[in-house]
């Protein structure tokens, strides 16, 4: 039976994923949640509400209003099938932390309650995101108690939703310390040789990069620039002209018949990327992403323009943008650069995004076999290290594929803060197989973060909407740093002995 709903859900939703909410209260839908239980996942996904069932009317609108009349397109030549979970859920723990994830990637139909555990009405909702102060209505009482727990705990500032991409210390430590110092003149050092040791830069970038030498390293890494100093204004230079030369040859293309569909859906997906950060909605940055975007689809027809793709050029466009910007980049006017900056800036975006992507390819051909297989090895990792967690899955009927897709395709970029993702990323660079490999034992240890939240989950619907919008919109260096250090030891512990987490 669960095996017919689940192919009728599937029959009735063939729409792409990552519509945006409608405007309705959001009392309204938290109250349908609480006051009536669903009996079936179909009850569940209306009384969301979420973004995933939007008319198509909206997004031709957006469309027809910045492109020529589009005839009836074919289907979509995304690698995404109508049997597989979306490839790019568009609810962000960042951008919406107090509205429910779309839940339409669920594989299949979950019970709405835990067999053996009873519901009780008084639980807390421990996946809920708390709003920064200047948004929470609190009350006079609890604000009273707020103030009484906090006189036991130590003083940390807090982050605000949109926090400066540069202020990535929630520790409270100084912006500059004599540790932090002296890495950046190891890494200054590094950088100046006329032949870069990438082995010892590596070493050195796994901890964090600084920020004043992130743009460099983060080319050299990524295999964009070499390591011999006297070739590398050269290969910029041709490699910079090489890009433009495509964008040239394939961008007026964009409106030809058997291009549209690719155009269209990047045109529809970039004015969602980041919505909540200023930067990423001026006309001029939306031009260079969509010209980075359709430019790399077309040169590479085995995977062509998969949503998700999209989020894995912001780090790279900031992080060389803050090369000229020294702080608030995300409310920085990008047409104050100069024009031939503007397009350095779009060209090394472009050429170290396909660098990334030239390694998880697989993530994104046809059935996405990649993320398939990563979110296969996640279960059975997590079955052989934290079996509590694993067997209430089992118990609430909850698939690793409903919640762990998303983190695969997206490399957790809609679960974290941009400046986590940078941050992460340095890691990434600096570890082999970084995004290929070690993302599985980041996602592993992100997981058993909140073993303590999941097991207090005792519904079905209740640990689906914990786990796609999890609270870290807070976080900052130290958390990230805790993650990765628990990712290496996972990696250490099961990277080369395989058979330690099979039965």
């Amino acid at each position: 039976m669960a095996t017919d709903s689940r192919i009728h859900f599937w029959k009735r939703n063939t729409k792409g994923p990552g519509r945006f909410l409608k405007d309705t209260p959001k009392s309204n839908s938290a109250q349908n949640v609480k006051s009536k239980k669903a009996s079936s996942f179909l009850e569940f996904a209306r009384s969301t509400n979420d973004a995933w069932d939007i008319d198509d009317e909206e997004d031709e609108d957006l469309f027809m209003a910045a492109a020529p009349p589009v005839p009836p397109s074919h289907p979509r030549p995304a690698a995404v099938t109508a049997s597989l979970p979306p490839a790019n859920p568009e609810s962000d723990s960042e951008s919406h932390p107090s509205e429910p994830h779309p839940t339409d990637t669920l594989g299949s139909l979950g019970s709405e309650t835990c067999h053996d555990e009873q519901r009780t009405e008084g639980r807390s909702t421990n996946g809920r995101v708390v709003k920064s102060n200047s948004d929470a209505q609190l009350n006079t009482s609890s604000v009273r108690s707020s103030l009484q727990k906090q006189q036991s705990l130590p003083v940390r500032p807090i982050i605000p939703l949109v926090a400066r991409i540069s202020d990535q210390n929630a520790s409270g430590a100084p912006p500059m310390t004599v540790r932090e110092k002296s890495r950046l003149d190891k890494f200054r050092q590094l950088l100046a040789s006329p032949n870069t040791d990438l082995e010892e830069l590596r070493k050195h970038s796994w901890s964090g990069i600084p920020r004043e030498v992130r743009p460099i390293t983060w080319r050299l890494l990524s295999g964009y620039l070499p390591a011999n100093m006297e070739r590398r204004e050269q290969v910029l230079q041709r490699k910079r002209e090489e890009y433009f030369g495509f964008v040239e040859q394939y961008y007026h293309s964009r409106t030809d018949e058997h291009h549209r569909d690719t155009y269209r859906q990047i045109h529809i997906d970039i004015p969602r990327t980041n919505p909540l950060i200023p930067l990423f909605q001026q006309p001029l940055v939306q031009e260079v992403f969509e010209r980075i975007l359709f430019t790399w689809a077309i040169r590479h027809p085995a995977s062509g323009y998969v949503q998700g793709i999209n989020d894995l050029v912001t780090p790279f466009f900031v992080v060389f943008l803050s090369e000229f910007v020294e702080e608030d980049v995300e409310n920085f006017e990008m047409s104050a650069l100069p024009l031939d900056t503007q397009r350095n800036i779009e060209a090394d975006s472009f050429w170290c995004m396909s660098k990334l992507l030239d390694g998880i390819q697989d993530n994104y051909t046809f059935a996405q076999p990649g993320i398939q297989i990563k979110v296969k090895a996640l279960e059975e990792l997590v079955s052989r290290i934290d079996e509590d967690v694993h067997g209430h899955f089992q118990k609430c009927e909850v698939e690793y594929l409903q919640f762990a897709f998303r983190w695969m395709n997206n490399l957790l970029m809609r679960e974290l803060p941009l400046r986590c993702t940078i941050r992460l990323w340095d890691t990434y660079q600096a570890e082999s197989e970084g995004f290929s490999h070690f993302h599985l034992y980041v996602c592993a240890a992100f997981l058993i973060k909140w073993r303590k939240e999941i097991l207090s989950m005792v519904d079905f619907q209740g640990l689906l909407m914990l786990l796609q919008n999890l609270p870290t919109i807070h976080w900052g260096n130290e958390e990230v740093g805790l993650l990765l250090a628990e990712a290496y030891r996972l990696k250490y512990m099961f990277a080369d002995a395989p058979n330690h987490y099979r039965r």
